[in-house]
């Protein structure tokens, strides 16, 4: 596969996604929160069983099935956040906020590796900060718990996006795709019998939320994975960060969301921040004039 392929694939994925949130606020008017992720990530795993069933016959093993469950076991921490969080919040700020991811991988590979916070990611982290400020806190100063479950939500998707890569340079990319997705449904299954009465969509519109997250936007995370093999994670991270603008769109174009004045100001900062972390800028210090003045007398 050719990276302008790869591009191309990652940027159809970021649609999807960014289109996601506003799909799970519309299953929610129809079924609860586990029940929700059961079925979209259920749906999605049958019908990539049946597509795929000969590769995962000749390719799955036990290493791929334990990676892919706590590849699972994460994305349905991170739905679980962002679901319970669409409840608070809007699609468009669930957007904004769970790109933060981009933002997070790099704190979290440098805790792990022992390495120096480069300049870029501190005032990556600092721009972040002033635009969540401006996107979700209100006068007096309070911020919605679905703006907090959503930021968990982006912490928590930088952490699969490590474990992932992880795993992916070790395993085949489609099976660990598809079994990730078959153990998020799981887990959400089994939560909505211990905590919910597991049924199915009543309306139309429910069933239509439901077929969408599962055919397009959670068959992404296969896609996901099998197309970063073939681009750079820098071309990727920038690609991502288009997912908020598609969420604000949807948002806008579908539900008549307006982020008002200071919204605006906050995704834009947001948005900056990820740019700056995803993209290839260097901060280089200037010489200093004792420098200067060394080279002179030579």
């Amino acid at each position: 596969m050719k990276p302008l392929k790869a591009d191309l694939i990652m940027l159809f994925v970021t649609i999807c996604w960014g289109s996601s949130y506003l799909f799970m606020k519309m299953g929610l008017d129809s079924i609860q929160e586990f029940n929700l992720i059961a079925l979209r990530f259920g749906l999605a795993f049958i019908l990539a069983s049946i597509i795929f069933s000969r590769h995962l016959r000749q390719k799955i093993n036990l290493k791929i099935l334990l990676y892919s469950f706590i590849l699972g076991f994460i994305l349905f921490a991170i739905f679980t956040l962002i679901t319970f969080g669409l409840k608070t919040t809007t699609s468009s700020n669930a957007g904004f906020l769970i790109s933060l991811t981009v933002v997070f991988v790099p704190l979290i590979s440098t805790f792990i590796f022992k390495n120096k916070i480069p300049t870029k990611t501190i005032l990556s982290i600092i721009i972040a900060i002033t635009g969540i400020a401006f996107l979700t806190l209100q006068f007096p100063l309070t911020m919605s718990i679905g703006d907090l479950l959503c930021i968990a939500a982006a912490f928590l998707y930088a952490v699969h996006i490590i474990v992932a890569s992880f795993a992916a340079r070790r395993f085949d990319t489609l099976s660990l795709g598809i079994l990730q997705l078959g153990f998020t449904g799981l887990f959400g299954f089994i939560f909505s019998i211990i905590f919910e009465t597991p049924s199915l969509p009543k309306t139309s519109s429910g069933w239509f939320a439901i077929l969408m997250l599962s055919i397009f936007c959670s068959l992404g995370f296969v896609l996901q994975i099998i197309a970063q093999k073939y681009t750079s994670p820098a071309r990727t991270g920038l690609i991502f960060s288009l997912e908020p603008v598609f969420a604000a769109i949807c948002g806008f174009w579908f539900a008549q969301e307006i982020l008002g004045f200071r919204g605006y100001i906050g995704a834009i900062l947001v948005l900056l921040s990820i740019v700056l972390t995803a993209g290839n800028i260097k901060f280089t210090s200037f010489p200093s004039k004792a420098k200067h003045l060394s080279k002179a007398n030579e």
